[in-house]
C-alpha cells in the first residue's frame, strides 16, 4: 500500500503541470456555464416577449390574464430557487445541470401544447423556475467552485452567454414564430436546450477542481503560497475582494444573521425591482418624451451591447477592487438612469440611459454574482446565493406594478419613478458600508 502513495502524488503533480502548460479544465466549465446562461432563455422575459402576442391571439387570452400567469410563475420561481441552491451544494452541477436542462426541455414542450389558462399557469411555472432560476443559478455555482483569484473574469466570460442571449434569442424567436408558429417555436426551444446541455453536461462537467486533483484557477499549492505571501507583503488590506476559504464557509443560517448579508441583499433586490419595472414599461416611458416604440425597443439592444462590451472590464475590476465599491457604483448608475427616464432634458440622452443601464447590468453580472461566494465561502454557496437570487426574482415579479399603479390611478409615472430614484440611493449607502464579515465562532 505504501508503494502506491508516490505514484498517486506523481500523477497529481503531472496533472498540475499539464494544467499550467496547457488547458485548465476550469475554462471548459466556463464554456458550459455560458451555454447554460444562453439556454436559460426560454424562462427569461426577453424570450417570452416575442411569443406573448401570438400565444394570446391563438388562446384568446387578455393581456391581464397572460401577465398574471407570468407573475405567478415568477413568484413560484423565487420560492423554489433556494431549494435548488441547496441541491447544488449537496449533489453538484454535474448532476443538476443535465436534470434541469431536461426538465426545461419538457416544460418548453408543455408550453407548445398549452390550450387553457390553467395549463399556461402550470407550464409557465416550470419554464420560469427551471430557466430563469435554477439553470442560471447552477451556471454561476459551477464558476464559483472552479475559480477564486480569477473568479471575476471567469464570471464575466460566463455572462457573455446571457448577454448574447438577450441580443439574439428575441430575434430568433420572432423569425421562428413568423415562419412556423409559436407552438413549433416552443418545440424548437425544447430540442435545443436538451441537445446543448443534457449529454454535454454529463460528459464535460466536473463539480470541483479538487475532484480531479487540481486547485481553483489551476494554481498549485506552492504557487498559492507564493501569491498569499506576495499579497501580505504588498498590503495588510488587500485591494481585491476578500475570498473566504472552504473551511471558513458560512451556512445560510449564519449568513442570515449577519448585517452585511442584508446590506448586500439590498442591491439585487433593488436592481430586480427597478430594472424589470423600467424594461417592462420602457416603450410607454419613452413615448412621453417623444420616442417611438421602435426607438424605445432599440435602446434595449443598445443596453445589451453595452453590457456585453463592458463585461470584461467589470470582471477585471471585480478581481481587483472591493466588491462593495463596485456595487455602490452600480446603484448610482441605476439612480442616474431613473432620473434620466423621469426628466430626459434632451432626446439624445436616451442613449446615455441605455449605456448606464448596460454598465449597471455588467457590474451586477460580475461583482453582484461573485460577492456572495467571496464573502461567505464555497461550501454553502448554492444556498446563500439562492436566497439572494430569490429576492432578486421577487423584486422582478413586483417591479412593473408600481409604475402601472402610478399611471392608472395618478395619471403619471412620476410618483413611481421618484420612488425608484430613492431606492438605489438607499441601497448604495447600505452596500458602501458592507465590509467583509467575520465569523463569530
Amino acid at each position: 500500500m505504501s508503494a502506491e502513495i508516490p505514484d498517486i502524488a506523481l500523477i497529481a503533480d503531472r496533472k498540475r503541470t499539464r494544467t499550467r502548460l496547457g488547458w485548465f479544465p476550469g475554462w471548459t466549465m466556463v464554456i458550459v456555464a455560458a451555454t447554460a446562461q444562453y439556454m436559460s432563455a426560454p424562462g427569461q422575459s426577453y424570450s417570452v416577449a416575442a411569443l406573448k402576442d401570438p400565444m394570446r391571439a391563438t388562446l384568446g387570452m387578455s393581456e391581464t390574464d397572460y401577465s398574471l400567469a407570468y407573475s405567478f410563475a415568477t413568484l413560484i420561481s423565487a420560492a423554489m430557487v433556494p431549494l435548488f441552491g441547496r441541491l447544488l451544494d449537496r449533489v453538484g452541477a454535474r448532476v443538476m445541470i443535465p436534470l434541469i436542462a431536461a426538465g426545461l426541455g419538457l416544460a418548453c414542450f408543455q408550453m407548445s401544447r398549452t390550450e387553457s389558462l390553467g395549463e399556461l399557469y402550470f407550464a409557465f411555472s416550470f419554464v420560469r423556475t427551471l430557466g430563469q432560476g435554477a439553470l442560471f443559478l447552477a451556471s454561476v455555482w459551477l464558476i464559483g467552485e472552479w475559480f477564486e483569484r480569477k473568479r471575476g473574469i471567469a464570471t464575466a466570460l460566463t455572462g457573455l452567454g446571457g448577454g448574447l442571449s438577450v441580443m439574439t434569442v428575441p430575434l430568433i424567436n420572432d423569425m421562428l414564430v413568423q415562419e412556423y408558429g409559436w407552438q413549433r417555436t416552443w418545440i424548437a426551444l425544447a430540442a435545443v436546450v436538451a441537445a446543448s446541455l443534457v449529454l454535454p453536461g454529463v460528459l464535460w462537467i466536473r463539480d470541483r477542481p479538487e475532484d480531479i486533483g487540481l486547485s481553483p484557477d489551476g494554481i498549485t499549492e506552492d504557487e498559492d503560497t507564493e501569491l498569499d505571501q506576495s499579497d501580505a507583503a504588498s498590503t495588510q488590506s488587500p485591494a481585491g475582494p476578500v475570498i473566504t476559504s472552504l473551511e471558513d464557509s458560512w451556512t445560510v443560517k449564519d449568513a442570515l444573521k449577519d448585517p452585511t448579508f442584508w446590506k448586500l441583499l439590498s442591491v439585487p433586490t433593488t436592481s430586480g425591482l427597478i430594472g424589470t419595472g423600467l424594461i417592462f414599461h420602457q416603450v410607454a416611458l419613452f413615448a412621453q418624451h417623444g420616442l417611438s416604440s421602435r426607438e424605445a425597443l432599440g435602446l434595449m439592444s443598445l443596453q445589451a451591447m453595452c453590457a456585453v462590451t463592458m463585461s470584461f472590464p467589470a470582471g477585471y475590476l471585480t478581481d481587483r477592487i472591493p466588491s462593495r465599491y463596485l456595487l455602490f457604483a452600480a446603484m448610482v448608475m441605476l439612480a442616474a438612469a431613473t432620473l434620466l427616464v423621469t426628466t430626459l432634458p434632451f432626446t439624445w440622452m436616451a442613449f446615455v440611459y441605455a449605456m448606464l443601464m448596460g454598465l449597471h447590468g455588467s457590474i451586477l453580472r460580475s461583482t453582484g454574482t461573485v460577492v456572495w461566494i467571496n464573502y461567505y465561502g464555497r461550501a454553502h454557496q448554492g444556498e446563500v446565493r439562492g436566497v439572494a437570487w430569490s429576492m432578486m426574482i421577487l423584486g422582478a415579479a413586483l417591479g412593473p406594478l408600481p409604475l402601472a399603479w402610478s399611471i392608472d390611478y395618478l395619471g403619471s409615472y412620476d410618483a413611481a419613478l421618484y420612488g425608484f430614484l430613492i431606492l438605489p440611493l438607499l441601497a448604495g449607502a447600505a452596500v458602501w458600508t458592507a465590509i467583509p464579515p467575520l465569523r463569530q465562532d
